[in-house]
């Protein structure tokens, strides 16, 4: 496939964008490439240079949505050592992804059935990494003494969990900013774990990130 010019990559990512809004409002099955070909601008044949099929494009927005996640995740978590700052760090950036990136957390949950086994044990492999690097940082709170972690795995699912209740239903002109979403939620999951001094310490990073 091309795409390695900047007019390439720019092509490539309008029809990931636009594949995505029509995945969202009318689902996968019911999305034609003819439809996205013509929401970008470009003939249906042209999508060919950047795809291989359909699947390989709803393949690749679930894919891309796990590699922009992970990459913010790194970032976060650079430079921090403490156990706490770490998991309040993947908290922030994990709810703040998914209610910045809604449509992207709706496909990824809704149309995973539509790949194919190979394609669906990637995501599904990228998902688990995911998962078990906020095991590692619950778990190190716990052996560090800042936390008391019952079950590390399933403090995990509960976090992830939250992520995507508020993809669900976070609007930007909703009734709760999302600042102060971000900061409720992970003030309920430091209390959740024991934290000692949860609301400060919440408080403290927040208003350094900010």
């Amino acid at each position: 496939m091309t795409g390695i010019t900047t007019s390439g990559q720019q092509t490539a990512a309008a029809i990931r964008r636009e594949a995505a809004a029509s995945f969202f409002a009318h689902g996968y099955e019911a999305t034609s490439l003819r439809q996205v070909a013509s929401a970008v601008g470009i003939k249906v044949g042209s999508l060919y240079n950047h795809i291989k099929s359909k699947e390989d494009l709803l393949q690749s927005i679930m894919g891309g949505t796990m590699d922009d996640l992970n990459e913010l995740m790194g970032k976060a978590l650079d430079g921090r050592t403490d156990p706490v700052d770490r998991l309040i760090a993947f908290i922030e950036c994990h709810i703040r992804f998914h209610a910045e990136r809604a449509q992207e957390v709706f496909i990824g949950n809704s149309e995973l059935r539509s790949l194919q086994e190979s394609a669906r044990h990637e995501i599904t492999a990228k998902r688990r990494a995911y998962r078990m690097q906020l095991e590692g940082l619950i778990t190190a709170c716990g052996e560090a003494g800042q936390a008391h972690v019952l079950n590390a795995q399933l403090h995990a699912f509960s976090i992830v969990a939250i992520g995507t209740h508020v993809a669900s239903w976070y609007r930007p002109d909703g009734g709760y900013a999302l600042e102060e979403i971000i900061e409720t939620y992970t003030k309920i999951i430091m209390r959740s774990l024991g934290i000692a001094d949860a609301e400060r310490r919440v408080d403290r990073y927040l208003t350094a990130a900010g």
